[in-house]
């Protein structure tokens, strides 16, 4: 049950993410409150420590990314809920996977992001520049480097693989 409450709020968050890029508290705190009374009825009071213990998990892991401006409120409160369903451990594996969905993405985004090729070659001109001991100015968009990653699309990934990793989904 907490499995299938976990998996439709990350399809919802993703589809989200994807379109406004915001993943919203509407989704996110009536399944928190869901996952915290459902580990606490199946489990006891261990399960609603287990389920504490992973939302403050989930929190930590990209609280300090949130505070330095880099990660979206909505992100932090979805890999919370992901650490309140599913526990501390569980939680911590699907933040390493998440790391590497989160790094694909953001390649992608950078390798399809318009002016790519034109920060390609100022990186270049100014590598080559500095070996010869010149100093280029390097003119860069700054609108192109300050693109959006949907985050929640990565948080998914790392729940999804540590899913198949820990047998709940074969694929």
């Amino acid at each position: 049950m907490l499995n299938g409450l976990l998996i439709i709020v990350l399809i919802i968050s993703v589809i989200t993410d994807l379109r406004n890029r915001k993943i919203y508290n509407k989704v996110i705190f009536p399944s928190l409150f869901l996952a915290f009374l459902l580990n606490g009825v199946f489990s006891g009071f261990s399960g609603l420590l287990d389920s504490f213990l992973g939302f403050i998990t989930g929190l930590g892991i990209l609280l300090i990314p949130y505070l330095m401006g880099g990660m979206g409120a909505g992100d932090v409160k979805l890999l919370a809920l992901v650490g309140a369903v599913k526990g501390a451990s569980f939680v911590f594996v699907s933040a390493i996977y998440m790391g590497v969905f989160g790094a694909i993405i953001g390649l992608i985004v950078l390798l399809f992001r318009k002016g790519f090729f034109k920060r390609l070659k100022a990186m270049f001109l100014s590598l080559c520049g500095i070996r010869y001991g010149l100093k280029m100015t390097v003119n860069l968009d700054k609108d192109g480097l300050q693109a959006t990653i949907p985050y929640g699309v990565a948080i998914a990934g790392g729940v999804f693989m540590t899913f198949v990793f820990n047998g709940v989904i074969t694929p």
